[in-house]
């Protein structure tokens, strides 16, 4: 089977690489290198409760790989663990039992610790903004460079190939198979993986096939110095309703206000109001006036409505795989989604570890 993987961030490259396994695999990225729009800019946590229980079986699953990633993989470590404290202020105390009782089942190291441990880990907060607050034993740091680079070399190594500077002009279907046009080549094969991220819908539209909804979304990050404090084990800090979210990164802290504004498919770039979201409401729950950014950046997040990812094939265009909206948790399933997409794009069933965990191919399908 030939395929082409339209794409190179994470999604599409662990996808080409698990696929490369049987079948004869081209990635086409638009970019100079693979990975340089959401991929590339993200925080990269591996973090268990988040979205549902289906994110939470892919992310879970994904977790061996991480930790025993397979020979001459990557070159060091993939994750390093990272304690992580979720905080609420008084006002939003009652939160933090409905969040404990939602994430019981799945996540049952969660546990509530005294917020003056907490200020002790992280002297720069405020008192009056830690009420209450949850530990979760299980939070590591992914490096997303590694990780990336590492199913580039599993695609190589099994053949693969990975063409940049690649923009896909034309797509369509004749006689029985796909013709594509990019950066001055033609090719062809049985079925096309879009892996497009935010731009998803429109290599969908240039195939003429129907758009899945997906909205990217814009997230704002900012790298700042805390004075000469050591801020490097300090752990990942969480506001309950998501205002904000600040990280140790190599020395520096970096910050989010967890934005997510609707955007077109394009090459993100920070908004001046969102930098300043981030800073004030950092300040307004530390001791920390920043007067100084070192770095600012933005990427796209994307997402359909219901905020699942969209994987399988299209129910009106033969062999069009989708494998878009993974939101903000495409790195820490890709692993898992790697192995469930490339499953179903080679005909067989849902891998049976994955069955066996109430994961179904229909809870992906593009038409759901």
């Amino acid at each position: 089977m030939n395929v082409v993987v339209i794409g190179g961030g994470m999604a599409g490259m662990s996808c080409a690489a698990e696929l490369a396994r049987h079948c004869d695999v081209t990635v086409l990225e638009a970019e100079d290198a693979p990975g340089y729009h959401s991929s590339g800019r993200s925080a990269a946590a591996y973090i268990e409760p988040y979205v549902n229980g289906t994110i939470f079986t892919l992310t879970s699953s994904s977790r061996a790989f991480f930790e025993n990633p397979p020979a001459g993989f990557a070159d060091a470590s993939l994750v390093t663990p990272r304690a992580d404290v979720m905080i609420a202020r008084a006002a939003k105390a009652h939160l933090v039992d409905a969040y404990l009782q939602r994430w019981h089942q799945h996540c049952p190291g969660l546990v509530e610790i005294p917020a003056a441990s907490v200020r002790e880990q992280v002297p720069i907060l405020r008192p009056e903004t830690v009420a209450r607050a949850v530990s979760d034993p299980n939070v590591m740091d992914i490096d997303a460079h590694g990780l990336l680079n590492g199913f580039r070399r599993m695609l190589k190594s099994r053949g693969g190939i990975l063409a940049t500077r690649s923009r896909v002009e034309s797509l369509a279907r004749t006689n029985g198979q796909w013709r594509l046009d990019a950066g001055g080549q033609s090719y062809r094969c049985d079925v096309v993986v879009n892996a497009a991220g935010a731009w998803g819908d429109q290599v969908a539209s240039l195939a003429g096939v129907a758009p899945v909804g997906l909205v990217p979304k814009r997230r704002t990050a900012v790298l700042i110095r805390c004075g000469k404090t050591d801020v490097t084990r300090w752990p990942m800090v969480h506001e309950i309703e998501s205002e904000f979210y600040f990280k140790p990164d190599a020395g520096r802290l970096l910050l989010s206000p967890v934005d997510q504004t609707p955007s077109a498919p394009c090459d993100a770039q920070p908004d001046e109001m969102d930098v300043a979201v981030a800073i004030e409401r950092f300040e307004a729950a530390t001791n920390i006036t920043v007067d100084h950014v070192e770095h600012r950046w933005a990427g796209l997040r994307s997402f359909v409505p219901d905020s699942m990812p969209v994987i399988g094939f299209d129910d009106e265009a033969r062999g069009f795989f989708w494998l878009v909206g993974q939101g903000g948790f495409g790195i820490q399933t890709s692993p898992t989604i790697a192995r469930l997409s490339a499953a179903l794009i080679r005909g067989n069933d849902v891998p049976s570890d994955l069955r066996e965990k109430g994961i179904a191919a229909r809870l992906f399908a593009p038409r759901r």
